[in-house]
């Protein structure tokens, strides 16, 4: 039996993996709040991940009917690009910025200009660093709270820390280090004089955690650890990684030829290559995957957070949210929202805000809100689909997971946005039990470790016919039009945001 833990911005998800037969006996869950506040900060006390780590770990155990002294390995995805500082006892310095944080936007443009702009930065590391990439944070830590930054002893990413928590090792994979930016790609290694740049004392360069390979442990749970969270004290965490790259293995895209596309808090789309082939188009992220090749990868900020203040707005409940989107047509009657409460890194628009355009005195219904706020997040996921597209990745079918994957309002409106086939997997969460895939490889020898990884997926991963959605060529072009229309707004708003 494996345990499979994915801590996301809005919780904490586990799940049990019996890898013999490929079944998942038991899932748990616990929420996370997020602190939210002015110039686009977003941190979490990772603290909370602890508390919901334990309790969602109990609740998969129960759920499955297993003991945890059954568990062999767990495995851990987490959230990418979050900047986790720790003291030389390990105690953490301050709340963990995340992925969506944009505060340090002014700083993350400093270090872009000193690399030589996005050119620069895809020929040094192999991608261009973004506005909430960790790089930005460190800068913004030392600026801003000089006296945090004078104790670091520990630079982790989340998934990073629940390994060290887990088994008091400082280490890191090179899927989830990729969106560091201080970690080149193409060579799988830490960038130390991007970082002497920040710091010349070279402190950062020493509070950086070791590499490890993918399909590697990273040790056994600590004693006290394993009777806290009542699991088999001979327990193996595997190398883990960040949550695009556990969503690839528990989709099974490990090899050339599938895209898997996600609806979370942030949207995300990936496709697998064996190949380190960086896009010549800055928003398309080239990182390692944790299956031994690239995942270029694209992600976008707004998604169901976004769809998330629209039913809070509205007193919704999913259902009743889901309802009102299949009322509106295609095109919300003219009504358009460009979701970007948070700024944006797909279009690249870190600064923008969101806004509401076309109303009149007709459209402003609740129905067309419902409609304009998934239309706006999916034409973001369909920008990133034409980089990709144009990058020369290609695939027949999308493979879609995450919490709204589980919606057919909004699987329908995917499959026409896209004009693209979709299937979900019977798991829909699938950093998790991409996560307890990766505890089976990692603690099972085997002459040729990605043939090995590829029969795992193969008995683990598992499609819901169910799900099987057709785009409808004439609402696909009906769509285009309104997509255009957004395209166009975006430009325009790309023209009227000052450069930092």
């Amino acid at each position: 039996m494996y345990l499979g833990i994915d801590c996301g911005t809005q919780g904490t998800k586990a799940l049990v993996l019996d890898a013999d037969s490929g079944q998942v006996l038991g899932a748990g869950s616990a929420s996370h709040t997020l602190q939210s506040g002015a110039n686009g900060r977003r941190e979490q006390q990772p603290q909370q991940w602890l508390e919901a780590f334990e309790q969602a770990t109990r609740q998969a155990l129960a759920a499955a009917g297993v003991s945890g002294e059954q568990i062999l390995g767990i495995g851990v995805s987490g959230q990418q690009h979050g900047l986790v500082l720790l003291d030389e006892q390990g105690a953490v310095l301050r709340p963990a910025k995340l992925w969506c944080d944009t505060e340090s936007t002014p700083e993350n443009q400093r270090l872009l200009d000193h690399l030589g702009g996005e050119a620069g930065s895809l020929q040094r590391l192999g991608v261009a660093i973004a506005p909430g990439y960790t790089v930005s944070k460190l800068l913004w830590t030392k600026e801003q709270h000089p006296d945090v930054f004078a104790r670091i002893a520990h630079i982790l990413l989340p998934h990073d820390y629940l390994n060290y928590w887990l088994t008091s090792r400082a280490c890191s994979e090179y899927g989830d280090a990729s969106g560091t930016g201080y970690f080149n790609v193409r060579t799988r290694s830490w960038d130390r004089e991007l970082l002497n740049f920040i710091d010349s004392s070279g402190r950062l360069c020493d509070a950086l955690p070791e590499l490890t390979d993918s399909d590697q442990p990273v040790g056994r749970l600590r004693p006290q650890i394993a009777r806290q969270l009542g699991l088999n004290p001979d327990a193996v965490v595997a190398s883990g990684g960040g949550d695009n790259m556990m969503g690839a293995i528990g989709t099974g895209n490990i090899r050339p030829g599938a895209i898997t596309m996600s609806l979370g808090t942030s949207g995300t789309l990936y496709a697998y290559s064996d190949q380190p082939t960086v896009s010549p188009h800055a928003q398309v992220a080239t990182f390692c995957s944790s299956s031994g090749g690239w995942l270029p990868l694209i992600c976008t900020m707004n998604l169901t957070n976004a769809t998330g203040l629209i039913q809070q707005l509205l007193e919704l409940d999913i259902h009743s949210f889901g309802d009102l989107v299949g009322q509106s047509p295609i095109g919300a009657e003219g009504l358009l929202l460009l979701p970007f409460f948070n700024g944006e890194r797909v279009p690249a628009l870190p600064r923008s805000r969101a806004s509401l355009l076309g109303m009149d005195s007709d459209n402003l219904t609740r129905a067309n809100l419902c409609r304009a706020v998934v239309e706006g997040t999916s034409f973001g996921l369909r920008y990133g689909l034409d980089l990709l597209r144009a990058s020369g990745l290609q695939s027949q079918t999308i493979c879609l997971i995450g919490g709204a994957a589980k919606s057919p309002v909004w699987r329908q409106v995917i499959a026409d946005i896209m004009g693209t086939p979709l299937v979900c997997p019977q798991h829909t969460e699938a950093a998790a039990l991409g996560a307890a895939i990766q505890a089976a490889w990692c603690l099972t020898p085997a002459a040729d470790r990605q043939a090995q990884l590829a029969e795992l997926c193969e008995r683990c991963v598992k499609l819901d016919a169910s799900t099987q959605t057709q785009p409808d060529p004439a609402r696909t072009a009906r769509y285009e039009e309104v997509y255009q229309r957004y395209r166009e707004q975006v430009s325009l708003l790309a023209e009227s945001t000052p450069r930092l």
